[in-house]
């Protein structure tokens, strides 16, 4: 559905001579019914990016294809054309102080020459999807900034997009908005659909609601790919953004072993467990860590500390390991357990 392939986007320095690479080389594909999201931090090129998904900034070099159609082949009349296929989500809401909700909604229907009418028909509609229904009248000043951004998802759903694109959609918000929103997003992408992309900072936002991600710095990709397949690879630093291992004291003053391993659902933490205690006989604890439900699975870093008759171990976690189970013993040299992935 969105197919962009080393796509460069070049800016001429503001304040000296040069220029300034935002998007260096990406080349990324989002499937059909997709909810993706591009995650880094500020600078990376996150938001270029996006706005090269529907050419609102045409890449230096690279294509961008959407639905089939090569944007990037098209005439400016074309891409405006094929841009109501994409709908966007801002950041600031970018509404109308002039219009009501309702009028928002109707105004990229209006551009489209769409009759009073039935614009105001699909803006009812799209209101009353957004649970909006009553507000239809109010004007941006009198909505929350929840609500301005619910009114900017039916906006951007006016013309029925088969894509649609968020920039920041969620960091204006407080957090009992943020997840208000994030659920709508997820519930309009599965009744209509749609295929979504969001731009984001916030690896939280990414967990709630993505089914693959996209790690960028310095306007490179660095990491990429379904979330569940990423929450399991060794070396990963979307994984370890995602899932940051537990901090713990592992100096010589504590005695046996620590273990750094990997939760899911096909390898619980209760698979290690059974072999680190009923196995080997020896004594655990959890000296840190978390499991969490991501992309609709269950997942987690977990620090154990194991003492007792060590002398099987390491035979014990090499089995584990050809078994699937992401796990290592902590070198007892270090200080603190950095927050690395499970495997390093």
């Amino acid at each position: 559905m969105i197919d962009l392939h080393d796509v460069r986007k070049v800016f001429p320095a503001r304040r000296r001579s040069g220029e300034v690479v935002a998007v260096d080389g990406v080349t990324l594909q989002v499937e059909a019914g997709e909810f993706a999201g591009v995650v880094g931090p500020s600078g990376s090129g996150k938001s270029t990016l996006v706005r090269l998904v529907n050419l609102l900034e045409r890449p230096t070099s690279g294509s961008v294809t959407v639905d089939g159609r090569v944007l990037t082949d098209l005439p400016d009349d074309q891409v405006r054309q094929a841009r109501r296929s994409i709908g966007m989500v801002f950041q600031h809401f970018e509404l109308l102080d002039s219009r009501t909700a309702a009028g928002n909604v109707e105004h990229p229907l209006e551009l489209a020459g769409v009759g009073r009418a039935e614009r105001r028909r699909r803006a009812v509609e799209l209101l009353d999807l957004v649970g909006l229904g009553e507000r239809a009248d109010a004007h941006p000043g009198q909505l929350s900034g929840g609500q301005k951004q619910r009114v900017a998802i039916a906006r951007a759903l006016a013309v029925r997009p088969k894509v649609l694109l968020c920039d920041e959609a969620t960091s204006a918000l407080d957090q009992a908005s943020t997840t208000g929103v994030l659920e709508l997003l997820r519930r309009v992408r599965s009744e209509l659909g749609l295929t979504v992309l969001l731009i984001t900072h916030e690896m939280a936002v990414v967990k709630a609601v993505c089914d693959s991600a996209v790690l960028l710095e310095r306007g490179r990709v660095v990491d990429s790919g379904r979330l569940s397949e990423v929450l399991t690879r060794e070396h990963s630093p979307l994984s370890d953004a995602l899932l940051p291992a537990p901090l713990a004291d592992a100096g010589a003053g504590h005695s046996g072993v620590l273990l750094r391993v990997t939760v899911t659902d096909r390898t619980p933490e209760t698979v290690v467990l059974q072999t680190l205690i009923g196995q080997l006989g020896l004594a655990v604890e959890v000296a840190g860590g978390s499991v969490e439900t991501v992309a609709g699975g269950r997942y987690g870093r977990l620090l154990l500390r194991a003492t007792g008759d060590l002398s099987r171990l390491d035979g014990a976690l090499r089995g584990l390991r050809d078994d699937g189970v992401l796990i290592e013993a902590v070198p007892r040299d270090t200080d603190a357990v950095a927050a690395t992935g499970a495997g390093r």
